[in-house]
């Protein structure tokens, strides 16, 4: 564009540059999602939060669970730079393709009703103990929304239309909402699914790979980058920071 007649839309860009030294965080979220809590579900967010790791060098880490996640960038990253809009268009638009194009791969059966979009927004952070803390939320959101999710759908699923069941449970605590569910339902909490009550982390971690056998047998292995997907009950831990260094 430059040196052309269209140079002037410059002149209509927002200067939304997310400063050093915070580190970027890009939040989105599923405008539509029916039943997020559904295994397969929450299998192909994963899914597409992996290829956008592989896609992006910068994003070294992502955290979700329902029908949203939270993607990490590097410190130093100057990725289209560090303009937060242009940040978000990008991986909302490149989200929602990943959905749609591996949908087949988790719901073979069942076909795509309508066409999904993310929305989110960039989250300028201003240190690693603050993302942590970020992180900390995030995830008692997610232990929390899942409560209510589980209580929900099983009292649809006995009858009670959808405003109903939000009626009955929206005012019940953490508490009341495991009592629900073990004494309605017989259900205990703790039992369900890790990826259900403790979301999902996607990094990039160093890790030995066995990459050939020398004559006599003995591998040859060597350090080489992978991305993991590691469910745990404290994300912003020092221990879970200590074994997973990103």
């Amino acid at each position: 564009m430059a040196n052309s007649k269209y140079e002037y839309v410059k002149c209509f860009e927002v200067e939304d540059e997310v400063m050093f030294p915070n580190i970027i965080l890009v939040w989105i979220k599923a405008s539509k999602l029916h039943k997020p809590h559904d295994l397969n579900a929450l299998k192909l967010m994963n899914s597409c939060a992996v290829e956008v790791l592989e896609e992006y060098a910068d994003v070294v880490l992502a955290y979700g669970f329902s029908d949203e996640y939270t993607f990490v960038f590097k410190k130093t990253s100057k990725f289209y730079e560090r303009r937060a809009s242009k940040v978000l268009s990008i991986f909302t638009s490149f989200f929602s393709s990943i959905f749609v194009r591996k949908w087949d791969e988790f719901f073979p059966y069942k076909e795509l009703q309508c066409s999904p979009s993310f929305h989110g927004r960039v989250i300028a952070c201003a240190s690693v103990e603050a993302l942590q803390v970020y992180l900390l939320w995030r995830q008692n959101i997610c232990h929390l929304t899942n409560l209510h999710e589980q209580c929900l759908w099983r009292l649809v699923e006995r009858g009670m239309n959808g405003k109903e069941a939000w009626d009955f449970i929206k005012d019940f605590d953490k508490g009341e909402l495991n009592n629900l569910l073990f004494d309605e339902f017989n259900v205990n909490y703790n039992t369900l699914e890790p990826i259900l009550r403790q979301g999902s982390c996607v990094l990039k971690t160093t890790g030995e790979d066995t990459v050939k056998y020398t004559d006599n047998g003995a591998p040859i292995k060597r350090h080489r980058r992978k991305i993991v997907t590691v469910h745990s009950k404290k994300i912003a831990s020092k221990r879970f920071w200590n074994e997973h260094t990103v």
